[in-house]
């Protein structure tokens, strides 16, 4: 079986959750492409969507906020949104592709080429199959615009979320958000603490801001530092955001028990070494905590999606969170030494776990095209 996968490079999650795929579909002996779509029409337009979307979530949270919101109120499956529109302009380009690189399905865990396969089918210019994956514990606004096969959500209490909005029933499956293999393995503390050359002993807080180094972490990583026992450790993950990570690292350079990294492919690792987690609400690296089975405590969300993702875990017991630093830092400090606090969430968490989301949507796919290998 030949698959398409289509991302987005507006957030790193859409990406890590299509790499998933990817892997597990070559692992069960199928082929598989990981396209950017706004690639096709070229890079140029690829990093104007991208870092336009970024740009506004980063520097203006507030309007990225807004926009959602009035989204939600245009959403609607008896009519088509602007969104859908400019989506339908990558029609020629994916044809283009296709004709060139033929598919037996297509998955995607981004919208937008969901809006565009969609235009295709209505034009009669496809009549593949078509995999949509939710990456958030939320129906994001146009996701009922669009006319997919299946749709893949995080979690069986988001499915009446999905049909409320006009998604078919029939066509939703919560199979949870595919994580790579390596989140869903249990990994010895001491070793990859060694293995990442990390203390052994004390406990070890690590501290993510997304793929773009979102939300105050200078600020919560002074403030963290100041209250830890001595034989604590920090991690900070700054993600893509390179003057952040400099000036970060600039901050710290005297204080030995604080790590400061940039983009890296071992996030699994650093999480299998701590002992709480402090992560924005995104919903691919929400995900990856949970099925670590880590404390985990929500930071200030992106508004709009971030924003449900955090209030689902906090209903379910899964994170705890807060809307200010200092009590943020005291609700991760407190998970680490109250062990009965701990444990309650952990237990939570196992309950709430979707283990091997990307292997069942590959045999989704297989069933979908009959076309099963071994």
């Amino acid at each position: 079986m030949n698959i398409l996968i289509l991302s987005c490079n507006t957030g790193e999650g859409h990406n890590a959750a299509a790499r998933a795929i990817a892997e597990n579909a070559e692992k069960m002996g199928h082929e598989a492409n990981l396209v950017d779509m706004m690639s096709l029409a070229g890079k140029r337009v690829s990093r104007i969507v991208g870092g336009g979307y970024i740009n506004i979530a980063k520097n203006t949270p507030l309007l990225f906020g807004a926009v959602y919101q009035l989204g939600k109120l245009l959403s609607s499956p008896k009519r088509k949104s602007p969104v859908y529109f400019a989506n339908a302009l990558m029609a020629k380009y994916l044809a283009a592709y296709l004709e060139e690189h033929p598919a037996d399905i297509i998955i995607t865990p981004h919208l937008y080429p969901a809006e565009t396969i969609t235009y295709m089918k209505r034009k009669g210019m496809i009549s593949i199959k078509a995999i949509a994956v939710a990456t958030d514990y939320t129906c994001i606004p146009f996701w009922e615009e669009t006319e997919c096969d299946y749709y893949i959500v995080p979690h069986e209490d988001c499915v009446n979320e999905f049909v409320k909005r006009g998604i078919p029933e029939e066509k939703i499956l919560p199979y949870g958000i595919p994580v790579s293999e390596g989140f869903e393995v249990k990994v010895n503390k001491e070793r990859v603490r060694r293995k990442l050359k990390l203390p052994v002993l004390g406990k070890l807080y690590l501290i993510m801001g997304g793929s773009m180094g979102f939300g105050k972490i200078k600020l919560f990583s002074m403030e963290l530092a100041a209250c830890i026992e001595k034989e604590d450790y920090i991690v900070v993950v700054c993600g893509n955001n390179e003057p952040l990570r400099k000036s970060m690292q600039k901050k710290f350079e005297e204080n030995d028990r604080v790590r400061i990294i940039g983009f890296t492919k071992h996030v699994s690792d650093y999480m299998s070494a701590a002992d709480v987690i402090y992560t924005k609400p995104g919903g691919l690296s929400s995900t990856e905590a949970l099925m670590k089975n880590l404390p985990i405590v929500h930071t200030a969300p992106i508004p709009g999606c971030e924003s449900k993702n955090r209030i689902f875990f906090k209903k379910r017991g899964i994170s705890v969170s807060a809307s200010e630093i200092l009590v943020q830092i005291h609700k991760g400090r407190e998970l680490v030494k109250n062990k009965n606090k701990r444990e309650v969430m952990l237990k939570k968490q196992q309950k709430n776990m979707h283990y091997h989301a990307a292997v069942k949507i590959i045999e989704l796919a297989e069933r979908c095209t009959d076309l099963k290998m071994g």
